[in-house]
């Protein structure tokens, strides 16, 4: 592909940094370095790092790789850590073309890097309409025009993204960007069936768009089976797929990585080297000591009993939403992560003050749907509720506060 006509005059500017070059050439056998400015590990004052998990089981750090960590690295991040991504990509996904991994501060900050990259004043951006606030956020900074996609209860509508695309006004340039979250979609928990992901991949074949796939939820399927992602049929290499790590082993952490191809990959590697460097060491080495303990059995084993975790949560969640919400609102049942998404019935058009104001009031909180959407200060119906991280005992009580608080504002 010709990833350059995607790529803004910015992006394609970018050049390494002279030190960060050096670095892969530190570590080799032999080398003298007085080139990069390294700081002597003897000043720091950490010693050693030790890890006790939750079954008691001790993992000791090797003491090169804290060593490694506790100074500047590869912008791409700790190489174990980049090497075992990249095994557990091959196994989930088997990309059938080359492709090269990232580890970033996060996914947010890596998929902020890869739009921003893109965009021209102007750029048409392709997104779901609803979706995750925290990139519409990033996108509503940049001046690029957002263009929202429908969706139902199974995610992205392939033929209503097509018919976008065949009427797109001639004298307008045409979309060349999708951001899409394909599985338990943040805010309305919808999964995108493997029907719908061939329909939806063969479509930006057709026009020559790239799939930024977005996938922070994919290991909270709760089905054993997860449907195949845009890489895993990715035959072209327009599939920058984002994971995270927040959602399986720690939010704090702040690591997320970046798959695809390398042309792309590095222009994002580009932008990390003259902005924040690379992700924390530390925090790497959290993550593959513990990914390294455990193995790919051992990982499989951990996501399994974390989406089965969501599950339960989520079984509660539709119950508890019968027992108080039926006639007040409509929802669709989620199969994966941490969401519902809501309807208001009863002739409620605007959440946001009903959240905000009425809700807080009655000690309940929810997201108002407009934060959602890409068309700023539109009105919405919505709101998603979370059930990740509350009891079923208090998450009975919001939902009856809630469902007070809608029934006060249907009356009137």
């Amino acid at each position: 592909m010709d990833y350059a006509k995607y790529l803004t005059d910015e992006s394609k500017n970018r050049q390494a940094s002279a030190t960060r070059a050096l670095l892969p050439f530190v570590s080799l056998p032999g080398m003298l370095s007085l080139g990069a400015g390294l700081p002597n590990p003897e000043t720091f004052p950490y010693e050693s790092m030790q890890l006790k998990l939750k079954t008691g089981e001790i993992i000791e750090v090797s003491g090169d790789n804290f060593n490694k960590c506790l100074n500047y690295d590869l912008t791409s991040g700790f190489a174990p850590l980049n090497k075992w991504i990249r095994g557990l990509q091959e196994q989930e996904h088997k990309p059938p073309v080359d492709f090269v991994v990232s580890v970033g501060v996060g996914s947010q900050d890596l998929i902020s890097k890869a739009l921003q990259m893109v965009i021209n004043p102007g750029t048409p951006i392709l997104v779901e309409n609803p979706t995750y606030t925290g990139v519409l956020s990033f996108l509503k900074s940049q001046p690029c025009e957002l263009i929202g996609m429908a969706t139902d209860g199974s995610g992205l509508i392939p033929e209503k993204l097509e018919h976008q695309l065949v009427t797109w006004p001639a004298d307008r340039a045409r979309p060349q960007v999708m951001y899409t979250i394909p599985v338990g979609g943040n805010p309305t928990g919808a999964s995108v069936t493997l029907e719908r992901k061939k329909q939806i991949y063969a479509i930006c074949q057709k026009y020559d768009i790239l799939i930024y796939e977005d996938d922070p939820y994919r290991f909270l399927e709760f089905k054993t089976d997860r449907t195949p992602s845009y890489l895993s049929m990715d035959v072209d290499g327009r599939v920058l797929r984002f994971d995270s790590l927040s959602k399986i082993l720690s939010a704090g952490m702040r690591l997320g990585f970046v798959t695809g191809p390398k042309a792309l990959v590095e222009r994002i590697d580009l932008h990390t080297m003259a902005t924040n460097l690379q992700p924390s060491g530390v925090a790497q080495l959290m993550a593959y000591e513990l990914l390294n303990h455990w193995g790919y059995d051992g990982f499989y084993a951990h996501v399994k009993k974390t989406a089965a975790f969501y599950e339960d949560k989520a079984k509660v969640c539709l119950a508890l939403l019968k027992k108080h919400l039926t006639g007040l609102a409509e929802w669709s049942e989620p199969d994966s992560g941490m969401f519902v998404w809501l309807r208001l019935l009863g002739g409620i058009t605007d959440t946001q003050k009903l959240i905000v104001e009425k809700a807080v009031a009655n000690k309940v909180l929810a997201m108002p749907g407009e934060a959602f959407l890409p068309t700023t200060g539109e009105p919405s119906p919505n709101i998603r509720l979370s059930y990740s991280n509350i009891s079923a005992e208090n998450m009975d009580e919001a939902l009856r506060r809630l469902a007070e608080v809608i029934k006060q504002e249907i009356q009137g």
